[in-house]
């Protein structure tokens, strides 16, 4: 599969993810009072497991077996909630920006990291 299309699909499959990772931790922090960064590490988790299928099937249509590619799937998954902890935080305390685009700037660089890693290691 080209990397136009593959990179096509994986920002769609991402799209959904990320629906599910806001739509989380909006619920926890609305109706929870949750900190920001421990919600949106509990969002990326769920996002994650919306993800991991999408992707295995439809992005990278991998024929690995599950055992290897869900453990570098969550490897990949958990740097990418660091990174993403990171980043959130930074833009909230670092640079003061309110948590929507702290949050929307973390989720840009957590997704160019995740492709590149998955497409080159987890489902190659």
């Amino acid at each position: 599969m080209s990397l136009p299309l593959q990179l096509g699909r994986y920002g769609l499959v991402g799209a959904v993810g990320t629906a599910a990772h806001y739509a989380l931790m909006g619920l926890l922090m609305a109706v929870f009072g949750i900190a920001a960064v421990a919600a949106s590490t509990a969002g990326a988790i769920a996002g994650a497991l919306v993800n991991y299928v999408l992707n295995y099937y439809y992005t990278f249509c991998s024929d690995k077996h599950h055992g290897e590619a869900i453990v570098k799937f969550w490897a990949v998954a958990g740097l990418g909630w660091g990174v993403n902890a990171a980043v959130l935080a930074g833009g909230l305390d670092g640079l003061g920006l309110a948590v929507i685009p702290a949050q929307l700037l973390a989720t840009g660089v957590v997704f160019l990291l995740t492709f590149v890693l998955n497409r080159l290691w987890t489902f190659a």
